[in-house]
């Protein structure tokens, strides 16, 4: 299959990795309703240890069962399923081949209410290798007081996963005692935290859409000065993916919790005209029946691909 203009140049960025690293994100890239289109649409499955089992899945039962999750994926043509250790073993033999996977390698429960998060590590480059995956996955929480440990740990396992040919995927949340909750989606924040990212050698990158807030007084000076526009979410999106190497990585967003189409849709339109590479479609999706799901993503793709308006 020929590749696309746009791919191979966004496969132009990443000049420091391996062939393998280029197979596995060209694999990412090339899979789905927005192959070659440079565009991701991902299913994440990491809310059953994230959030428990009945808050994720009991607004839609068959959602408990980790093979409706790959069936979903594939059948709305995402161009990959993310999910943590025991979610991928429960159905990577009998889905083997049909869908790009990345393992989510630390995870976090809400059992204990804690200021400042901490992630335990739930699975290793082995499993993701052992599993077929082309991706790892791993959350950071820029502004928790466990900020630090957690860089230090993507960079070890960035490297060891970049060594035998993964791609990395960080999920880069704000949140900690260090910030107020207005703070978590505030425009310089996540500007920060895609940066970080960036910075810590993610090949993709994760993070919430910002609103126009700005939680730091050092950075309201500058965004004042400089008049960076963040008025509306299309310039918030534009300035984020700037903020990442001046879009030469792959900024996507995560879709948030359950939420009715038409603002859904919205945002979506937003990302898409800030320059955005895509969405990370969780709760929206499988909350859902499979039915509105397929519906919805068909529709989510179809604004990436430029078919929608």
């Amino acid at each position: 299959m020929e590749r696309s203009a746009r791919v191979a140049e966004i496969l132009s960025w990443y000049g420091a990795d391996s062939p393998g690293t280029l197979t596995n994100l060209a694999r990412l890239l090339e899979h789905g309703r927005l192959a070659g289109t440079g565009k991701l649409l991902i299913l994440p499955v990491d809310q059953g240890f994230e959030h428990g089992p009945a808050r994720s899945f009991a607004p839609n039962p068959p959602a408990y069962d980790p093979r409706y999750h790959f069936e979903l994926a594939i059948e709305a043509g995402c161009n990959a399923y993310a999910a943590p250790l025991g979610f991928l073993e429960a159905g990577a033999r009998e889905f083997a081949g049909r869908i790009p996977l990345i393992l989510k390698l630390n995870d976090h429960d809400t059992l204990a209410d804690e200021d400042d998060p901490d992630q335990a590590l739930t699975g290793s480059v082995a499993d993701a290798l052992r599993l077929g995956c082309s991706a790892i996955g791993f959350t950071i929480y820029p502004g928790s007081m466990h900020r630090n440990a957690m860089y230090g740990q993507i960079r070890e396992i960035a490297e060891e996963a970049k060594a035998v040919g993964l791609a990395v995927v960080i999920w880069s949340y704000a949140r900690g005692s260090s910030l107020s909750k207005e703070g978590e989606t505030a425009i310089d924040v996540i500007g920060y935290a895609a940066q970080i990212a960036a910075q810590l050698g993610a090949h993709i990158i994760k993070v919430k859409l910002p609103s126009d807030h700005i939680e730091q007084d050092a950075a309201r000076k500058v965004y004042e000065k400089t008049g960076i526009p963040i008025g509306t979410a299309a310039e918030r999106v534009k300035h984020i993916v700037q903020c990442a190497f001046d879009g030469r990585r792959i900024v996507i967003f995560s879709g948030g919790g359950a939420a009715e189409d038409a603002p859904f849709l919205e945002e979506i339109k937003a990302i898409q005209a800030g320059g955005g590479f895509g969405s990370i479609i969780g709760r929206n999706a499988f909350q859902r029946s499979k039915a509105d799901a397929l519906k919805l993503l068909g529709q989510v793709s179809d604004i990436y691909s430029g078919k929608a308006r």
